[in-house]
């Protein structure tokens, strides 16, 4: 089996993307090998020893490439270690709090349930409003949200880190 690692992500703007990149660096400066693709162009998981899922956030819900992506291969990532991310609240403060407990989408527990992944994770987002919609922007104006990056890269290194120690 190849010792290389998946980093599959579903982002809208490029934000889960960009933590889709750095949890791949982290990998590969830990001494393995690492591809970062979005999970829309991943055609076949063989090549992989294990997966990491990202997708952004909005309204409570996956990027639909994700949920897809998890659809079309339960069965071989039920049989391979796998890690889940999702990215988007804003605002100061721990992002599972600020989603009052949130970790992932109804949609995909139970498909999330079948492949029991190692560890779900939730980081915080990048929304700026300069990028959203004119339906998106009124969206965040209606439920106060902030804006800005919040992304905290300290704790997304730490997680890509604790990855590598335990594919090692």
């Amino acid at each position: 089996m190849s010792k290389t690692v998946l980093i599959a992500y579903a982002s809208k703007y490029g934000a889960t993307e960009e933590i889709a990149e750095k949890i791949g660096e982290v990998l590969r400066q830990a001494g393995l090998a690492a591809e970062v693709k979005a999970a829309d162009k991943v055609k076949d998981l063989s090549p992989y020893q294990a997966v990491i899922l990202g997708s952004a956030v909005y309204v409570g819900r996956w990027r639909k490439q994700a949920v897809k992506f998890l659809q079309a291969n339960e069965k071989v990532l039920a049989e391979k270690p796998v890690w889940i991310f999702s990215s988007g609240p804003s605002g100061e403060g721990d992002p599972v709090e600020l989603l009052n407990g949130w970790r992932m989408p109804d949609k995909v527990a139970p498909l999330l349930e079948a492949i029991q992944p190692r560890d779900v994770a939730v980081f915080h987002g990048n929304l700026d409003p300069d990028k959203l919609n004119l339906i998106e922007r009124r969206m965040i104006k209606m439920v106060e949200a902030q804006t800005g990056d919040f992304r905290d890269w300290e704790m997304i290194q730490a997680w890509g880190k604790s990855i590598a120690d335990d594919l090692r």
